[in-house]
């Protein structure tokens, strides 16, 4: 069996080398590395961060972040329940914690890029129309008083634009910055205006203002009705948890977490809390609007 072992190794080390040298493959696998195939994650990793405003932020340094609340939250759960299993299970669900915050982050930035849209939509067909600005004018002047977190998209758009003057490229890098449906609708618009020409753009920009007002509204109202029970998905975290340090000052305290029964007790019970946050989690999520023509 080792003699066979060795064979294989052999056989496959003669075969890494042969396909190095004539074929350029890298890598230990038995075919070429697809190219970009590895970056690729990387780049949408941090294009999320700075959808979510945290521009400079690397991937790896997100990653460390959640590695240390991981770290934390799984010794605070073992000092508290004195079982390795208990701590990995809460230091992982600690662990998203970062995550959720990103998330959330990211959510409040498109909800108040959502409410800005419709002014900007409005303001971009006066200049074009009444004031007579060509679109990408209006486009970057309408930017420079947009939300903050939406101000960088712009001036990496205007860049584009005055080194390019190529507007197509400028709404694409626009619109992988803003990553939203409704700036997707304006920008592609403004598009078609600047190529095509018309004396209607003002007309369709007030048609496109009205419905993103109507499905503003629509997702605030859905939202209010939502309040109280997200308000209650919080005490899905903070009753169990109360519960726990209570059960410290009673009995044997932290020895009866230690003991079988008490482990498995401690496993299902927060597996039963994690599973009920994210279910009431789902289930309250509003669907996202699908992005037109998306980058």
């Amino acid at each position: 069996m080792t003699g066979l072992l060795i064979t294989l190794a052999g056989a496959y080390g003669v075969f890494m080398v042969y396909t190095a040298a004539a074929l350029g493959w890298q890598g230990v696998g038995v075919g070429p590395r697809a190219s970009g195939s590895a970056a690729a994650p990387r780049r949408r990793a941090e294009q999320w961060l700075v959808q979510a405003g945290l521009e400079g932020v690397r991937s790896s340094e997100f990653g460390a972040v959640i590695g240390a609340v991981f770290v934390v939250g799984g010794g605070l759960a073992f000092a508290l329940f004195g079982g390795l299993l208990p701590a990995l299970l809460i230091g992982g669900f600690a662990a998203t914690g970062p995550v959720a915050a990103y998330r959330s982050r990211r959510q409040r930035n498109r909800e108040r890029a959502n409410e800005a849209w419709p002014r900007m939509i409005e303001e971009i067909g006066l200049l074009t129309g009444a004031l007579g600005r060509s679109v990408p004018q209006a486009l970057f002047e309408v930017g420079r008083t947009s939300p903050p977190e939406m101000r960088p998209a712009f001036a990496a758009a205007q860049r584009e634009w005055s080194m390019s003057t190529d507007f197509g490229r400028t709404v694409s890098i626009l619109k992988a910055r803003l990553a939203d449906a409704t700036a997707d609708a304006a920008c592609e618009t403004l598009l078609v205006a600047h190529e095509v020409g018309g004396t209607d753009l003002e007309r369709r920009l007030s048609a496109l203002a009205d419905d993103r007002l109507a499905h503003l509204h629509g997702r605030k109202d859905a939202l209010a009705k939502q309040a109280a029970a997200r308000f209650a998905r919080r005490f899905v975290l903070f009753v169990p948890l109360g519960m726990a340090l209570a059960g410290l000052s009673i009995g044997d305290g932290r020895r009866a977490y230690e003991t079988p029964t008490g482990q498995v007790g401690v496993v299902l019970a927060v597996a039963m809390v994690i599973a009920c946050w994210l279910w009431s989690g789902r289930i309250m999520k509003l669907p996202d609007e699908e992005r037109v023509f998306p980058e």
